[in-house]
């Protein structure tokens, strides 16, 4: 299995490669050559959720990992996800049904594909006997997670980068209160785009970023977007492998994409359904075709306050029938504010993606409402796939919201909505207990530098 980079300019890589980069080093993202397809579609229900993501995700290693090492890896990071179904169902209504990816350490979706991650990138480190650093970028919920999957491993230090003032109390705990030495949470000044940004102006320094051994983890990592692809199936699967619309709510495009790829691997998911709040890029790029970068608004879905959605460009490669030079010169564009996408492009996105945006007093009364008709709480980023997703229901055509976090995460919004905090469960009992550990940083690349120099393991 061969990598390509969107861009045309970087190596071409194996699976290992691929995940251990995370960023090509022309700037984009990597992606298979080719998706291979799904075999043995019809026979996944009733297996594990472990036996589904072997298959899924095999095609995809080639010859990066044995059988073992995957199954290995693939069993150790799911018994840290508290639900026997790891991804269960609940039925909202006739016909919608919410996808529940918070039973994980840190009740987010990024679970699923930072504990798998952090068990691959272990066994690719002992066998090159390298050390890594890895730095992220995060809304809030990646941060978290990928501090909790690499915290006390040997060979990687983790440096996260999130914006000061702008995740739930929650979130911000969670990167800031682990003790473990190789892991330092970063709140820069600005929001998270700038963060964002900083993180690719890191990699694009070559000389930087082969002096420290730097990689990354944010969700444009190839192997984040393959371990994400798994619920897809799970859930196609409990629902007889019918015809599914999926309702995703996103902001750097990368949980969205993998249904896409899902779908090009044989799943019957027909359509995929974009929600976004108030900052909604991704929205308005679909309705009208103009990407323009707009100011990012506070809200409270934070994890959602993004304008760069880094993913896109995956989408953006398809359907420009994978011309790298088209990549190009969007993404030049890009720097300047934004562009347009071309008539057949945007058609070829239509096909596959619709698209809803919803405000603030909107996000409330759905989790008001939800909470009232059928006892279960949302956060508020699954309140906004909700309300995008009811707007799209169609009779006989069974609808999936991803439930993207726990709304313990969220208690301000959901007091709000609802008049009641939900608890954290008990595993995290006494976060509000523990000491916080967290480094203050300009939002300056040099200085973001100087300080990981300073601070990783040599």
């Amino acid at each position: 299995m061969r990598y390509v980079s969107t861009r045309g300019q970087a190596p071409v890589l194996n699976f290992q490669e691929a995940m251990l980069s995370g960023l090509a080093r022309d700037g984009g993202l990597y992606l298979p050559e080719t998706v291979p397809a799904l075999d043995g579609i019809e026979s996944l229900d009733g297996l594990s959720y472990e036996e589904v993501a072997f298959r899924v995700i095999r095609p995809f290693t080639g010859d990066s990992f044995t059988d073992e090492e995957l199954r290995g890896a693939i069993d150790r990071a799911y018994a840290r996800i508290s639900h026997a179904a790891r991804a269960p169902l609940v039925q909202l209504a006739p016909g919608h049904h919410l996808l529940e990816l918070f039973h994980g350490p840190t009740l987010a979706f990024k679970d699923f594909a930072m504990q798998l991650i952090a068990q691959l990138f272990q066994i690719a480190l002992r066998r090159s006997g390298e050390r890594i650093t890895i730095v992220g970028a995060t809304s809030g919920d990646t941060g978290s997670a990928a501090i909790e999957a690499f915290r006390g491993i040997d060979n990687v230090d983790v440096f996260i980068m999130y914006p000061h003032g702008r995740v739930s109390e929650v979130q911000r705990r969670q990167m800031t209160t682990p003790a473990a030495e190789n892991v330092h949470a970063l709140a820069v000044t600005g929001h998270f785009d700038d963060c964002q940004a900083r993180l690719k102006d890191l990699f694009n320094d070559h000389v930087f970023r082969d002096e420290v051994g730097l990689a990354g983890v944010n969700s444009i990592n190839w192997a984040r977007v393959v371990a994400q692809i798994v619920y897809y199936v799970t859930a196609c699967a409990s629902l007889g492998m019918r015809q599914t619309d999926f309702c995703v709510p996103t902001g750097n495009f990368g949980d969205i994409f993998a249904g896409s790829v899902a779908r090009r691997m044989g799943l019957p998911v027909r359509r995929l359904i974009v929600a976004t709040n108030q900052n909604d890029i991704l929205h308005r790029a679909l309705t009208t075709g103009d990407y323009r970068v707009g100011e990012v608004v506070p809200s409270i879905s934070p994890s959602m306050d993004i304008q760069v959605s880094s993913n896109f460009e995956r989408a953006l490669y398809l359907a420009y029938g994978q011309d790298a030079g088209a990549i190009r010169q969007l993404m030049e564009e890009l720097k300047a504010g934004g562009f347009s996408i071309s008539q057949g492009a945007l058609e070829t996105l239509r096909e596959e993606f619709r698209s809803g945006r919803v405000c603030e007093d909107e996000t409330l009364a759905t989790i008001a409402r939800i909470r009232n008709t059928t006892g279960e709480v949302l956060c508020p980023h699954s309140a906004i796939g909700v309300a995008v997703a009811e707007r799209h229901l169609e009779p006989g055509v069974p609808m999936v919201t991803l439930a993207t976090a726990h709304p313990a995460k969220f208690p301000d919004a959901v007091a709000r909505a609802t008049g009641l905090r939900p608890p954290l469960p008990p595993h995290m009992e006494g976060l509000f207990d523990l000491p916080e550990r967290v480094t203050r940083v300009e939002n300056d690349v040099d200085a973001l530098k100087s300080l990981i120099r300073e601070r990783r393991t040599r």
